[in-house]
């Protein structure tokens, strides 16, 4: 494909109308074509007309990008779309859904998922060989923390198909030790259109997973055994979980136990209530609004990027000042200090989102919140745990 040439700029000068766009400049680079002016009208109808002006003129040749400046002033760049040089370069399209390699990764998952399982009910793994049935003890932890892993990135993947945002299947780390697995992940192979799909496509997983997680952690909860306080309760402790340690756990663990869960007791968790806990952890630190995470893509599709940064670089730092409280935490506070806070733009980057996607996007802040902070005392003391 051939670089792009100062000579196409009356074609490009044709393709931004007065009418919606004030030409200022045009800066030429070898690979980009930077335009900035001023909006004559609303930015969803600007991109819009531009857009279809670029694509008359040049076909699918450049994917036009709308971002706004540090000067909050929107502006466009227009960069060689290597997808359609590539679609026209190969003689086969690229195969993204892979299922033979995502069914082997869920297989493997499984195993190790279970082996973790059998562990977490108490299985004597030297007597496997004897009594190879106790294996199985491990499928309630497995195929729980399976099915909300892979609905949360299903969440995912279904909303890209319906923006027909190019994406891989689900695919699952096996990890032999620690939970059997290191999570779920899909690819996106071209770009977001919109702040809207942004915002979708973002959301979904941890809602979808949320939604998943609940049925498990109440039935696990309600089967799961009250013991007695101690100093090795903790929140990562599922023989001795102390549910005060999360406002929404301990809502949930006293609807499901009552009158069975004090102030002097934690929960031995039963291994399916364990899934289900992992699924509350998983979906917090997915929607922590920090960079490339659920959350970050969540708070950058609502205020845009400049803000979605400052709310990141606040989010990490409050994170690290409740690790102090909650040394659990520290790990993941330390993770997310080292983590870009830049998010990747969405073509439109500039129209922003409708009151209903605002208030969403508010309410998964507010379940961030309440799944990673500790029950406050006067509201234990009304449940009386």
């Amino acid at each position: 494909m051939r670089p792009i040439e100062p000579t196409e700029e009356s074609q490009l000068r044709n393709c931004f109308p007065w009418s919606v766009y004030y030409i200022q400049n045009l800066e030429y680079r070898p690979q980009a074509i930077i335009c900035r002016g001023q909006l004559r009208t609303t930015p969803l109808q600007a991109y819009q007309r531009i857009k279809a002006n670029i694509e008359s003129e040049f076909g699918d040749r450049f994917l036009v990008i709308f971002q706004e400046g540090l000067n909050g002033k929107p502006f466009f760049v227009l960069v060689p779309n290597s997808q359609a040089a590539e679609a026209v370069n190969k003689n086969k399209p690229e195969k993204l859904t892979r299922p033979g390699i995502a069914l082997l990764l869920l297989i493997t998952t499984i195993l190790t998922t279970t082996f973790v399982g059998a562990r977490i009910a108490g299985v004597d793994l030297t007597t496997l060989k004897a009594d190879p049935n106790i294996f199985l003890e491990g499928l309630p932890y497995s195929l729980g923390l399976i099915t909300i892993l892979g609905i949360h990135e299903l969440g995912h993947y279904l909303t890209a198909k319906f923006y027909k945002i190019r994406s891989t299947l689900p695919y699952f780390i096996p990890m032999p030790f620690f939970l059997g697995t290191f999570g779920a992940f899909i690819q996106m192979r071209s770009p977001i259109p919109h702040r809207k799909a942004l915002f979708d496509v973002s959301i979904a997983g941890p809602i979808a997973g949320f939604f998943a997680t609940l049925p498990f952690l109440m039935w696990g909860l309600a089967h799961s055994e009250i013991v007695p306080l101690t100093d090795k309760t903790g929140i990562l402790n599922p023989d001795a979980l102390n549910p005060k340690y999360s406002i929404l756990l301990a809502l949930l663990s006293k609807v499901a136990l009552g009158s069975q869960l004090t102030a002097k007791s934690a929960i031995d968790l039963h291994p399916l209530a364990v899934a289900g806990f992992l699924g509350l952890i998983v979906t917090a630190l997915n929607l922590m609004p920090v960079g490339q995470l659920d959350g970050g893509h969540i708070v950058h599709a609502m205020f845009g990027q400049r803000t979605a940064i400052v709310i990141g670089q606040i989010a990490r730092l409050l994170l690290l000042l409740l690790s102090l409280v909650q040394s659990e935490f520290f790990v993941w506070a330390i993770i997310l200090l080292f983590m870009p806070l830049i998010d990747e733009p969405a073509l439109n980057d500039v129209t922003e989102l409708d009151n209903g996607r605002d208030i969403l996007g508010l309410m998964a802040m507010a379940l961030l919140i309440i799944i990673i902070l500790p029950l406050p005392q006067a509201i234990a003391n009304l449940l009386q745990i």
